[in-house]
């Protein structure tokens, strides 16, 4: 395997609605501002983070699907987005049927991998990849490619339930597929301070995770879930919001988890 010079994270949970693209969209923003080079590969065939980030469907012409097929490489299929220093694979419905369309060859699992170990991908300090809310074939790829997974985590009742299972599907893949994954971190999203739940939720967590556990918590927004009809970031939509403020300090605890990870 090629030494990368970059650092994949994959951003991943089998349950929808819990920020996910969110955080992919504003995590990438606040590592865009500080003038890294950061890619999104949006795998997801609802494409939201695409949308998110302004892209209109009609514009995607060569998309995450195309890269996956090997019908284009990352630099025929990398978009310009609005931040600078931040790029985006846009994804695509024809997502929907990759699965049928490579499940026979021996590789399957691994076109996303061979795709960001070329010189292209290297250009990108960060790439982040969006997953589509299941544990299918994208998302294994995108396991299977990655140097790390961040997971958002809502905070409600049954988060524990669902976490249990994705770590053990990380188990899977980091004993069969990618002996060198592991957890960046889980971030705990639509926090409610209000809520005496969601407080026990994030002592829950933490109590099971310990340091896995980012010390950000991303509380519940109204601009945060408006900037997405306007193909913005929170953080570009209004910077000084809540939510906006919250993934700023995300960002410096991944920068900061990375320093630490290359110290060690």
């Amino acid at each position: 395997m090629q030494v990368s010079k970059n650092r994949i994270i994959t951003i991943a949970n089998q349950k929808g609605g819990v920020g996910k693209t969110t955080t992919a969209i504003n995590l990438a923003t606040a590592l865009a501002a500080i003038g890294e080079e950061v890619l999104i590969v949006d795998i997801d065939p609802q494409g939201n983070a695409s949308t998110g980030l302004g892209i209109d469907r009609k514009d995607r012409g060569v998309s995450a699907y195309d890269l996956l097929t090997q019908n284009a490489t990352i630099g025929e299929t990398v978009m310009q987005t609005a931040v600078p220093h931040l790029s985006i694979i846009p994804s695509t419905m024809d997502l929907l049927g990759v699965e049928m369309e490579i499940a026979g060859t021996p590789d399957r699992v691994f076109r996303l991998r061979k795709a960001l170990q070329t010189e292209e991908a290297m250009r990108y300090s960060y790439v982040l990849i969006d997953c589509p809310p299941s544990l299918n074939l994208l998302t294994m790829n995108a396991m299977a490619a990655a140097h790390s997974i961040l997971v958002p985590l809502q905070c409600e009742f049954f988060a524990l339930e669902g976490l249990s299972q994705l770590l053990e599907t990380v188990g899977q893949v980091r004993d069969s597929l990618n002996p060198t994954l592991d957890i960046q971190g889980i971030v705990m999203t639509m926090y409610d301070a209000r809520n005496n739940l969601a407080l026990q939720v994030v002592e829950d967590v933490r109590s099971h995770l310990g340091d896995k556990v980012y010390r950000t918590l991303i509380p519940r927004n109204v601009r945060v879930s408006e900037a997405p009809s306007y193909g913005k970031p929170a953080i570009l939509y209004d910077l000084k919001c809540a939510g906006s403020q919250a993934y700023l300090q995300l960002a410096s605890e991944v920068i900061q988890r990375e320093r630490n990870r290359k110290a060690a």
